[in-house]
């Protein structure tokens, strides 16, 4: 995972949605933390929709990326693109965020303040306790999403 030297996409913003201290709720804090230590432009956010659709207006390509209690088994990763379909609403239903990502994303697409490129990567979650340890299956589901993140946008 060679990135030093690389150049930062500035296209490019990947938010890692989530709170670090409710154990697999801090699956996208997880991953974006370690794509910004790689040199990408990502941060975490607490999940608080207004945010999200503010920084809408800061890429035209944005990631966001979440943990999700859909029923799936725990490590599941889904890719969506929010901008060809609209967010599943069960998708995201276990949330601390009252206005959630998908709550945000369907905000923005009313308001058409839509990116011109939106990817959701949601983790199925396992335990959502106080706690900053992610359960196995997520650990390794994030694993696999920094790998294919830094594979696809590292320059």
């Amino acid at each position: 995972m060679a990135t030093e030297g690389a150049a930062v996409r500035q296209d490019l913003l990947i938010l890692g949605i989530g709170n670090g201290l409710r154990a697999d709720d801090g699956a996208g804090p997880y991953v974006a933390a370690r794509l910004a230590a790689a040199g990408l432009n990502a941060r975490v956010h607490a999940g608080d929709g207004t945010g999200i659709i503010d920084a809408m207006a800061e890429a035209r390509h944005l990631v966001l990326i979440d943990a999700t209690r859909s029923g799936a088994a725990p490590g599941t990763h889904t890719r969506l693109d929010a901008i060809a379909a609209p967010i599943p609403a069960e998708f995201f239903h276990y949330s601390t965020h009252r206005f959630g990502l998908a709550e945000a994303v369907e905000t923005a697409r009313a308001l058409d303040l839509l990116p011109p490129a939106l990817e959701v990567h949601g983790i199925e979650g396992a335990d959502f306790s106080p706690g900053e340890t992610l359960s196995a299956p997520v650990a390794e589901a994030a694993e696999a999403l920094i790998v294919t993140l830094l594979a696809a946008f590292a320059r």
